[in-house]
């Protein structure tokens, strides 16, 4: 669970979790919050893993994958600290994987829930949308999902490496599961309101959102693969 000044919802959503998963075990990764978010998920009983500095999304999942690769999990859920993710919803992802999947990618655009985008980020959307359908071979509506579980391929190659850069954590990572020969598949949710905080994009991000998806595209087109099997130390 990547968190960054999520105080007003962490413990709700923990609590949400628990209910849901009874059996699951949680890391909260609290990336570089200036607020009480590490301090209310240790309350709740869970581990918290606490960067100095803000990463990003990126930069928090790539930590909680090698707490996972290095302690042997078999399944990763990202559940983000906001409230936008239904527990409820994660049975369906971890059934994708029991299906052979590597990747399961909760999509808000699969027909469930009244979910839009709306402006440059709508044309973004339908743009990858249709990319990533080509690259992957399997039809994906919602590239840009961050409700996603992964199997234990997915989390040795991203526990190897996963970018932190702005879009980078769902665009280039799902163009290296690709390249890696992953298998991708997307269940409908239903995508929730924000339970508290701030949305990380802004008017300005929202206006530059499809040049920066297109370069983010294009670095993760060109960059080196990774392999599946790199090694990961504790």
């Amino acid at each position: 669970m990547p968190a960054l000044n999520e105080q007003d919802s962490v413990a709700s959503v923990l609590a949400q979790v628990k209910q849901s998963l009874p059996g699951a075990d949680v890391l909260v990764v609290d990336d570089g919050s200036t607020d009480r978010t590490a301090e209310l998920a240790r309350a709740c009983g869970v581990r918290v893993a606490r960067l100095s500095v803000n990463l990003g999304v990126g930069g928090a999942m790539r930590t909680g994958f090698r707490y996972a690769a290095a302690r042997g999990y078999d399944a990763v859920v990202q559940v983000d600290a906001d409230g936008q993710h239904d527990p409820d919803e994660v049975g369906a992802l971890l059934r994708l994987l029991d299906e052979g999947a590597d990747i399961a990618i909760g999509s808000r655009f699969a027909g469930k829930g009244a979910y839009r985008a709306v402006g440059p980020r709508k044309y973004a959307m339908v743009v990858l949308s249709l990319v990533f359908s080509k690259l992957s071979g399997s039809k994906l509506t919602d590239v840009t999902s961050g409700f996603k579980a992964m199997g234990p391929r997915a989390i040795r190659l991203f526990a190897g490496y996963y970018p932190a850069e702005y879009l980078g954590d769902t665009v280039e990572a799902l163009v290296m599961a690709i390249r890696a020969k992953l298998s991708i598949r997307e269940t409908p949710v239903v995508m929730r309101e924000r339970a508290g905080g701030k949305p990380s994009h802004s008017p300005v991000k929202s206006a530059v959102y499809l040049g920066r998806a297109g370069l983010a595209l294009l670095l993760a087109l060109v960059r080196r693969r990774p392999s599946v099997d790199s090694s990961v130390t504790a």
